[in-house]
């Protein structure tokens, strides 16, 4: 292990004192059944203590059966659901999601994008946090603007904001606002589906250090200090995706990976919306 990796912190601390472990697994794009069931309960085993799922999913009856199945308990796990802003209330989309999870409350909460604009929901938000359904509440896909209309109206911040962030989608405005605001920028498709794997950048990085190409990207967000919840049905990737606390990257790999940015170093959160 590098001294840089060694005793390296693998939560992170949110501005209403909750800690979040520093990696997830994400289930976007999973199937609710055995598969999704046995992604969760693998994760688990091999040491993960954070899973990403969401009402829009549709997976998270087999979320919390995996989590169930994997005897690991429930105090030692962070659990993150998203409110379908489709949806009118998100107190009652929250009892759902405990109902279908078979929990009693989750440890994040967010809004899962800004559809009819970034304040209307956040009411319910603080209100499902208030009744103990939700230990933190925060949003995804949100820019700074939005984050900035947002914080003017609420009474509790939302202390995480989940948006698209890679070497390739390195938002810097967005992450450095986020900062300022004590709000924690979180990683979604670290490896962009797929799509960064196979970067002649990283792959050239990767090959001196003995790591894959999904180990330098994830690894890469580690070191912005940025948690994050990689996904995969793959048991030995969901192995591979947890080798990142062993490792350093160099300011030299560091520097090539930030100029892989096709953002221009945006405060957006996407190039393009889909709602």
């Amino acid at each position: 292990m590098t001294d840089a990796a060694a005793g390296e912190r693998r939560v992170i601390s949110l501005a209403d004192g909750s800690q979040m472990p520093m990696l997830g697994l994400g289930v976007w794009q999973v199937r609710d059944g055995q598969g999704c069931v046995s992604a969760v309960r693998w994760a688990l085993e091999l040491g993960y203590r954070h899973i990403d799922t969401a009402q829009a999913y549709g997976n998270e009856t087999s979320v919390g059966d995996g989590l169930r199945e994997s005897g690991v308990p429930r105090d030692q796990v962070f659990i993150t659901t998203k409110f379908y802003p489709a949806r009118k209330d998100p107190v009652a989309e929250v009892e759902r999601s405990l109902e279908r999870l078979g929990l009693d409350h989750v440890d994040l909460y967010i809004i899962h994008w800004p559809k009819g604009g970034p304040t209307w929901a956040w009411p319910g938000m603080e209100r499902a946090r208030e009744l103990g359904y939700a230990r933190s509440i925060g949003v995804s896909n949100f820019d700074v603007a939005e984050l900035a209309q947002l914080r003017a109206t609420a009474s509790i911040a939302p202390v995480v904001n989940q948006v698209q962030f890679s070497p390739y989608e390195y938002r810097r405005g967005l992450l450095d606002a986020c900062r300022e605001e004590g709000i924690a920028l979180e990683a979604y498709s670290p490896l962009g589906t797929g799509r960064h794997l196979s970067s002649e950048t990283v792959r050239r990085i990767a090959q001196p250090l003995g790591r894959t190409a999904a180990q330098v990207l994830l690894r890469w967000c580690v070191q912005r200090g940025v948690p994050l919840i990689p996904k995969s049905t793959h048991r030995d990737r969901i192995a591979e995706n947890a080798q990142i606390f062993d490792f350093a990257l160099s300011e030299e790999d560091m520097a090539e990976l930030d100029a892989l940015d096709r953002t221009g170093g945006t405060e957006r959160a996407l190039e393009r919306t889909w709602w």
